[in-house]
């Protein structure tokens, strides 16, 4: 299981990974968001924000805010330079879970975890260990992030469950409270 870290580890953390490109563009058209900048393309390689993809960069809608909180981006939408409030509304629009979907990614990323998109293995996120880049090696976790109170039927908790073990991932589900401190619970099969 992961546990929280010390405030003072996570602020480290952060340093650590504070982004050393100049700000660029991100484009943002109909719930998709991409950059054809070369500081996109630096960015990508050296902390592996985006997909690369025919030339450009794709970027999942929490990187985007990630970025846009982080002040390292741009967000151009409807033909007119969007603020984080302007993107955080449009982006809910697209991703009903959105805002619960962000604060685990925040959580994570700040810990030192490249968080990736898991809409393949049929869940919401896929963790890299620390020091692990996609493409290196294989992600860890698939994580499935819920706000405290949620319900979940033992269907859905078994199928969460059978997707990790089958793609040989460890299932990590992030449970985010009001205030959007997140807890982290690792659960794995096991035989008596």
């Amino acid at each position: 299981m992961i546990k929280k870290k010390k405030t003072t580890e996570k602020e480290t953390l952060e340093r650590k990974e504070e982004i050393k490109i100049a700000k660029f563009t991100i484009n943002f058209i109909g719930g998709s968001a991409s950059s054809e900048d070369k500081e996109a393309k630096e960015l990508y390689e050296q902390s592996r924000f985006g997909e690369s993809k025919d030339g450009k960069i794709l970027y999942s809608l929490v990187e985007v805010l990630y970025l846009l909180e982080k002040d390292k981006i741009e967000v151009m939408g409807d033909n007119k330079k969007l603020n984080i409030k302007e993107f955080t509304k449009k982006a809910v629009k697209y991703e009903p879970n959105f805002l619960v979907r962000y604060v685990v990614f925040k959580d994570m990323r700040s810990r030192g975890y490249i968080v990736k998109t898991a809409l393949k293995f049929g869940a919401d996120f896929r963790v890299y260990d620390r020091g692990i880049k996609p493409g290196e090696d294989h992600a860890k976790w698939i994580l499935y992030p819920v706000r405290e109170g949620e319900t979940m039927t033992w269907y859905e908790f078994s199928a969460k469950n059978r997707v990790a073990h089958s793609t040989r991932k460890r299932l990590l589900v992030a449970v985010a409270d009001e205030e959007n401190e997140v807890t982290y619970y690792e659960i794995a099969w096991t035989r008596p």
